[in-house]
């Protein structure tokens, strides 16, 4: 089964164009089944690269997913076009009332900032806590993962003196896991942040379990609630020449960024670089819509339970 989305998105052509499989909401609507409810939270700028990054990697499964996509409220993109957000995006006002499968918060360029400095913080801190009780499980990712960690379990960031920027060796800590299943002992994940959590500091809380890690770029994938919260530090969603555009954006910039490290061969960013990560990145995905969503969450998803087990 494919991925469903409106007849419209960008995304669909793209992925079209690489051949994978994508269900418009006509066809869709034909089939006797219940797809998985999948909201994700989209808080980069460039949103219509992040939302086909994510959906690429979801649509790697047999599997029908619905996707609705969601903006926050309290700040509006200035990278996005406007017509795309009001034909495709939701806010949280319209959704507040719904329950979901799954949850996918990405990452945002606001590692710099205090988390209560960052703007739309109190909406986010609604949408996160509301995920506790409306949401099967949810996917935190880099400085969403941050985010979730910090409100959550009041888990510290880290200024790093550099930015940490590349494609890292990080090992499985427990092959058993459902969401390492199918995990080589050592894989590959981009980098891309200003901040990290360290692993100290998550092995001071007992509800969470540290699953990945890196030498050199650290925490990795990180586990909360029997796996209705993971948080992922990396971007295993990226394309092949996503941190070569932000190298080259922040060159112009006259940023003077490093190099990211084991991306170009040689780390010549004069040579193209090379994908290392794409399938552990799917199989990631792959498993979290499996393992924790799919095989778990209810048929009738008005019998989510919260944080304590309790139905709602």
């Amino acid at each position: 089964m494919p991925i469903k989305i409106a007849n419209s998105l960008p995304a669909r052509a793209v992925l079209e164009s690489e051949n994978i499989f994508v269900m418009t909401e006509t066809r869709a609507m034909s089939q006797d089944i219940r797809p998985l409810r999948i909201v994700l939270l989209n808080l980069m700028p460039l949103k219509i690269v992040t939302e086909t990054q994510i959906l690429r990697c979801l649509s790697n499964t047999p599997l029908q997913i619905e996707i609705d996509l969601l903006q926050t409220e309290t700040y509006k993109s200035t990278h996005t076009p406007e017509d795309h957000l009001l034909t495709f995006y939701k806010t949280f006002s319209e959704i507040r009332d719904q329950h979901y499968d799954g949850c996918i918060i990405t990452g945002a360029p606001v590692e710099m900032l205090d988390f209560e400095q960052v703007d739309y913080w109190p909406e986010l801190v609604e949408i996160m806590e509301w995920t506790k009780t409306h949401v099967h499980s949810t996917l935190h990712i880099c400085w969403g993962a941050q985010a979730g960690l910090y409100y959550h379990y009041g888990v510290p960031k880290y200024i790093l003196p550099q930015k940490m920027s590349g494609v890292f060796e990080h090992r499985v800590l427990d092959p058993k896991e459902p969401l390492m299943r199918g995990f080589n002992d050592l894989f590959m994940s981009p980098h891309s942040r200003h901040t990290e959590v360290r692993v100290e500091d998550i092995q001071k809380v007992p509800a969470l379990r540290l699953l990945s890690v890196s030498d050199e770029a650290g925490v990795y994938i990180v586990e909360a609630r029997g796996g209705r919260q993971i948080f992922v530090m990396g971007h295993s969603e990226y394309d092949k020449d996503t941190l070569k555009s932000e190298y080259i954006r922040d060159k112009g910039k006259n940023m003077n960024p490093i190099v990211p490290r084991h991306y170009f061969p040689n780390d010549d960013p004069t040579q193209e670089p090379r994908v290392t990560w794409r399938a552990h990145g799917h199989l990631m995905y792959t498993n979290w819509l499996n393992y924790y969503v799919y095989q778990t969450t209810p048929y009738d998803l008005t019998k989510l339970t919260n944080s304590n087990g309790d139905r709602e």
